[in-house]
């Protein structure tokens, strides 16, 4: 897979609601940073990611739009994007980064940073 299907991937997958699932995307030592907090290597990712689904229980959609890949290289790549959620009752929205790295003869996502819409 490219950068860009990597990407594509992660967020059809996260509508699973199964880390594993995750896994072959994201790289062992990645930062991620969300507005509870940061979270740094794929322990503390899975946490992060497990605990959102609970609070956001099975109906969560999410998806990206909006997307803007600022680097293409050879082994780095950035995407910002607005990252959107539903659940039966709420919804949302946001903007986010994800920066990616070729390593080890693929794509890896290394950094993933949401944030709140700017009011």
């Amino acid at each position: 897979m490219n950068a860009r299907e990597v990407l594509a991937a992660y967020a059809e997958r996260i509508n699973r609601q199964d880390f594993n699932l995750l896994t072959d995307l994201i790289a062992a030592d990645a930062t991620f940073w969300f507005t509870n907090g940061t979270y740094v290597g794929i322990a503390a990712v899975r946490d992060a990611f497990e605990t959102t689904w609970k609070l956001m229980g099975s109906s969560e959609v999410y998806w990206l739009d909006q997307q803007q890949w600022i680097v293409e290289s050879d082994d780095a790549a950035a995407c910002t994007y607005r990252f959107n959620w539903k659940t039966d009752t709420s919804s949302g929205a946001g903007r986010g980064t994800t920066v990616l790295r070729f390593a080890d003869n693929r794509w890896w996502i290394v950094h993933e940073h949401l944030s709140p819409r700017p009011a």
